[in-house]
């Protein structure tokens, strides 16, 4: 295995392997559903010789390694193989369809694919180059290719302008956009939160993110990392799991629904007393949940605001108010405003507006889409991230909506043009609207309201089960209301805000 030293040249295993140099026997993973643990040193020598089986494989400098598998170990180490051997990772949310494989397999042309075992004969057929398999317990054809593969690697030199990683985010046209990040946007980020959130080498955080996503990913496996802390690596989140291991750990990492299923567990005040930080983001905090989370447990919960695009913008304070319904303060070397969306005047503290952000997080652009690239930024570097917002006088940023419909379930982006482009199509109906209202566990949830052709009535079971088989689950209605006609304003457009009120409580029940 190579030393820290040894990964000099390539700017994000540097950032990465910074934390434990020296530390090789220190616990770096708890695999708690596996009943192990790996030092530092197991961990990236793993990555190593991951790194050669990629190569192997036919992966090279700048090709892209895509994978769609669930969360264990060996998808840390492919992840880190890649970035050893200079390819651009390119993780998949586990729930996508073969529908939507497609668009994202012809776009990035990855060299090799790795997916679960059940999903081998779909990729086969769409991809290209080479597919290997890994199930949750490590078994697979890729298991076969690292047994084969030699130990130690050469870290390939990457600079910091030089791609690290695709993450696919949604576009209200229905076509996801691969957003390209640097190895410059993730290092500088790990090296950001670790030290505004005081992550040290003592720290053991519960990991129990997915990590196909920015925040399980890049936020808690690459602060970590680069603090040389523990992780306790947990498959998925389970409440009563994670409340068993907090008095073994000092942080843990959340969207809004883990820490509303924690707070229906009893016992949580004393679990929680060796823990001195809770962080949440993904999707937005309810004021009310922050405050019940403060009387149960002592603890604030820091909330914070990122995107695919940017990794992490602003930050409540570790020490200082954390205020409810806030993402606090810009982080430090980023630089967030707030403009008029016609003019892009900055405006003044207060008013609402959209926010823009420029640093060294911000992506280089979007994948194949200059065009696209262009219009999201401005002349002077900023980037328009679609959110609208304001800055208190006191520096306190809020988000307060998305320009574009987005919705948030569970921390995952949902766009609605592509759910109604797929209800619009089914028999006897003329057109749909689909809109995000609050739900109590995922902050919010999808609900299609579908206008019927003259008689014609479909039937909201039967438009369910279309669906069921085109998207991921997280995208699919939680409620569907069928209605004469769509309300509009005197230009035609859809007031999806009056739906949004009218159906507020709909998924409460």
């Amino acid at each position: 295995m190579n030393t820290g030293s040894d990964y000099a040249a390539n700017h994000l295993a540097h950032t990465l392997r910074a934390g434990s140099i020296g530390r090789d026997n220190a616990l770096c993973l708890d695999l708690h559903d596996r009943g192990a643990t790996l030092g530092f040193g197991d961990l990236f020598a793993m990555a190593e010789r991951y790194a050669n089986a990629l190569v192997a494989q036919g992966a090279q400098p700048g090709d892209r390694v895509m994978v769609q598998a669930e969360k264990s170990v060996e998808v840390l180490a492919v992840y880190l193989g890649a970035i050893l051997a200079g390819a651009i990772f390119v993780p998949l949310n586990t729930a996508y369809t073969a529908r939507e494989l497609e668009h994202f397999i012809t776009d990035a042309e990855p060299a090799l694919v790795i997916c679960d075992p059940a999903g081998e004969a779909t990729i086969r057929e769409l991809a290209r180059g080479a597919v290997l398999t890994v199930a949750a317990d490590g078994s697979g054809t890729l298991a076969d290719a690292v047994a084969n593969a030699p130990d130690g690697f050469d870290a390939i030199p990457r600079d910091a302008d030089d791609l690290a990683c695709i993450l696919y985010t949604s576009g209200t046209t229905g076509r996801s956009k691969g957003a390209m990040l640097t190895h410059a946007n993730l290092a500088s980020n790990a090296e950001t939160l670790r030290e505004y959130w005081r992550f040290a080498r003592e720290d053991t955080l519960i990991h129990a993110l997915p990590i196909f996503h920015a925040h399980g990913l890049f936020v808690a496996v690459n602060v970590s990392l680069n603090a040389g802390c523990a992780m306790i690596f947990l498959p998925k989140f389970d409440p009563e799991t994670v409340l068993s291991l907090m008095p073994r750990a000092t942080a843990m990492m959340g969207v809004p629904t883990f820490y509303t299923r924690l707070l229906a567990q009893g016992g949580l005040r004393d679990a929680s007393a060796t823990m001195r930080l809770f962080v949440s983001g993904s999707a937005p905090l309810l004021a009310e949940t922050h405050r019940e989370w403060t009387a149960a447990t002592g603890h604030n919960i820091l909330e914070r605001y990122g995107m695919t695009e940017t990794a992490m913008n602003t930050s409540n304070p570790y020490e200082g108010e954390r205020r409810p319904g806030t993402v606090g303060f810009p982080l430090p070397g980023i630089e967030v405003r707030v403009t008029d969306p016609e003019t892009a005047v900055p405006l003044a503290a207060g008013e609402i507006g959209g926010i823009e952000v420029r640093g060294p997080n911000v992506f280089r652009g979007y994948w194949q889409m200059p065009e696209k690239t262009a219009e999201e930024f401005r002349a002077d570097g900023f980037f328009i991230t679609g959110d609208l917002g304001t800055i208190s006088q006191d520096g306190y940023v809020t988000i307060v909506g998305r320009s574009k419909d987005l919705i948030i379930s569970g921390g995952y982006n949902i766009y609605p043009k592509e759910i109604e482009g797929l209800i619009d199509d089914l028999p006897g109906v003329i057109e749909s609207a689909v809109f995000g209202v609050p739900h109590p566990d995922f902050g919010e949830g999808v609900v299609a309201a579908v206008v019927a052709k003259p008689g014609a009535s479909p039937d909201p079971a039967t438009i369910r089960d279309a669906l069921s088989g085109q998207l991921a689950k997280f995208k699919q209605p939680k409620a569907i209301v069928v209605l004469d006609a769509l309300p509009r304003n005197t230009m035609g457009k859809v007031q999806k805000n009056t739906l949004r009120e009218t159906y507020a409580t709909i998924l409460n029940g």
